[in-house]
């Protein structure tokens, strides 16, 4: 008879060995988990919901990046700031010279305001080449390059470019080296006994006095002007003496925009009192003194307030960015013409205030590309009546051109202002109007900066573009865009700080001018005129240095700075939620709690230690255990 065998139990093929082996798979798993923290160590592991936690992590990185630019940005706007105040500390310091009443002067021939002025010059050029990082900050998106030249440089030049103390000299010549601020004052003659005339020198010059307005209460005498071309004014005393206490008055433009005045009274006493000329025996020997004592207040007015207005002036054409277009003199049609004015008409009837060549419907004049165009009346947007005046013409061109100084009309001569001299472009379908107007072909602005023209310099009649041979004092970088454009960075995905500057900065750039012009003018120290040359200059610079209506200030500079800040603090606000939230998703799906892993834990190893105890059990079971004792 066969005999039938029990095997044992086959551990390795039953489904209590996979069980077990589960269990320990799952045990692997969670000690890993409990180690590390995390539920897994592959995306796969991470459960359904991780394609959610990989958005989140690039938002987290992008979010991160933002944090960095935003540190960034925010430490060189800090450093930006600092320097702002510091040149504003610069500039009141040197206004507060500038005010003083002390005019004494040292063996130099400058004001201890000056000497100042000097040392203060070089602290504001110090602070304009600050860094931040290895990043200029006062340079425009020109970050590798310093803002300015050297003080040395700026003041005194090179040996092949001019600096601004050259500059200063050669105007002041150009102004005159008659002494009379290039005006030519005709005596009384055999021909005209009576007759005292000033003119200028050469129509449409830029240099020396030019004349504003006279007015008279002369008695019995007749003023003709300002008229003319050169402009010029005349006064005949006639037959009858004026009386004493009678008055003329001048008043000139100087070169820097400003006004000079003086008053001749007539006097009985002789010699007269400062300011005064002396009534003769007859009009004849008082037309000779009022010769006398014009000359004496031409010359003083030029060797005071003009001398100050042209370094002013000079400075302005060293340092300024924007540029001027001069015409030529032109006057009106009237039967005795005179020079045109802002109120002369652009067209109407002969002898009437108006272009001696006017404009007519559908005339147009293009500035910088965008066209002006003349209509019979009704006037909107960028046109003009044909009967409008030439003051309303140069502010519909000022406001193409957004220039920040308002053109204007002297002596009927128009100066068209622009911000931008490389820019300015201005031409007419109407040729013949235009020349009314004192241009032809294309009005253009030399590019700054500018030098007298000519030799010799003193009868030099034009300036000149002297990029060539003239120092650049600002060396960054000027655009396109406005300063502030020029740095920018993105701090979030849809939002953007500028947090640019420029020396060049109308704000920084004039408080720049003021004090370098008032460091480098220096004078003689004994001169007749020298305290007043330095006082005159002394007003100018604390006018320069004050704030004007309508210009830009270091303060604005500071508030657009603070706008960023402001902007960069709210965006961080937005991200630090966010990157909560963004965080939250990402630890419920891929971090493993230690409590509960520890818990699965405890439960599987009890599983595992009772599915050992039944496997050993298992694994002794035999026949033998089954069958009868004995049997």
């Amino acid at each position: 008879m066969a005999i039938n065998t029990i095997n044992g139990v086959n551990y390795g093929t039953s489904v209590l060995n996979q069980s077990v082996t589960n269990i320990k798979n799952q045990l692997t798993v969670l000690q890993a988990q409990l180690t590390t923290g995390t539920k897994s160590t592959t995306y796969a592991g991470m459960g359904v919901n991780e394609g959610f936690a990989i958005a989140a992590r690039a938002q987290l990185g992008n979010i991160s990046a933002f944090s960095s630019t935003m540190n960034n940005v925010t430490t060189s706007i800090q450093v930006a700031n600092t320097a702002l105040q510091g040149l504003v500390d610069l500039g009141t310091t040197v206004l507060s010279g500038a005010n003083s009443s002390d005019q004494t002067l040292s063996s130099g021939g400058q004001s201890s305001a000056q000497q100042t002025a000097g040392s203060q010059l070089a602290s504001m050029l110090g602070i304009l080449n600050m860094q931040s990082g290895d990043r200029y900050l006062f340079s425009g998106n020109a970050i590798n390059t310093p803002s300015t030249a050297p003080v040395d440089q700026i003041l005194n030049g090179t040996t092949t470019q001019a600096g601004l103390k050259q500059v200063i000299s050669e105007r002041a010549q150009a102004d005159g080296t008659t002494g009379l601020g290039r005006l030519v004052i005709t005596a009384p003659s055999v021909a005209n006994p009576t007759t005292v005339s000033v003119a200028e020198d050469f129509a449409g010059s830029p240099f020396g006095l030019k004349f504003n307005a006279i007015s008279s209460s002369l008695t019995g005498a007749t003023v003709t002007g300002p008229s003319g071309s050169p402009v010029g004014v005349s006064i005949d005393l006639g037959a009858t003496n004026p009386n004493p206490g009678d008055q003329v008055s001048f008043t000139f433009n100087l070169p820097d925009g400003t006004t000079g005045s003086f008053k001749l009274t007539a006097s009985s006493a002789n010699p007269p009192p400062a300011g005064g000329f002396t009534i003769g025996t007859t009009s004849a020997l008082t037309a000779d003194n009022l010769n006398a004592a014009l000359n004496t207040a031409v010359g003083t007015l030029a060797n005071t307030q003009l001398v100050a207005a042209s370094a002013v002036e000079a400075g302005n054409d060293f340092f300024n960015t924007t540029g001027t277009s001069t015409g030529s003199v032109v006057s009106n049609q009237m039967a005795t013409p005179a020079p045109v004015t802002g109120a002369t008409l652009l067209s109407g009837a002969a002898n009437t205030d108006s272009l001696a060549a006017g404009f007519a419907n559908g005339d147009t004049i293009t500035v910088n590309g965008t066209p002006i165009t003349f209509v019979t009346s009704g006037a909107v947007g960028n046109q003009l009546n044909v009967t409008d005046s030439v003051q309303t013409l140069l502010s519909k061109i000022d406001s193409i051109t957004g220039t920040s100084i308002p053109s204007t009309i002297s002596g009927g001569v128009i100066t068209l202002h622009t911000d931008d001299a490389a820019s300015l472009a201005v031409t007419s379908s109407n040729s013949a109007a235009f020349a009314a107007l004192g241009f032809s072909g294309t009005a253009t602005a030399p590019v700054p900066p500018l030098r007298v023209g000519g030799s010799p310099l003193g009868s030099a009649t034009t300036l000149i573009n002297g990029s060539a041979n003239t120092i650049q004092w600002y060396t960054g970088n000027s655009g396109p865009g406005t300063a502030r454009a020029s740095s920018t960075a993105r701090i979030d995905q849809s939002i953007t700080v500028q947090y640019g500057a420029q020396a060049n900065e109308s704000a920084i750039r004039s408080q720049l001018q003021a004090i370098a012009v008032f460091a480098a003018v220096t004078t003689s120290p004994t001169g007749a005129n020298s305290a007043a040359q330095v006082q005159a200059l002394s007003f100018r610079t604390a006018q320069n240095l004050s704030k004007q209506p309508g210009q830009q200030t270091i303060q604005d500079i500071q508030s657009d700075l603070a706008t960023a800040q402001e902007t960069m603090k709210d965006a961080a606000a937005r991200q630090s939620q966010t990157q909560s939230t963004l965080q939250n998703i990402i630890d419920q799906t891929e971090n493993a709690s230690p409590d509960q892993v520890a818990s699965q834990i405890l439960a599987l190893q009890t599983s595992l230690q009772a599915s050992y105890q039944t496997t050993s059990i298992l694994s002794q079971l035999s026949l033998t255990k089954f069958l009868p004792v004995g049997g």
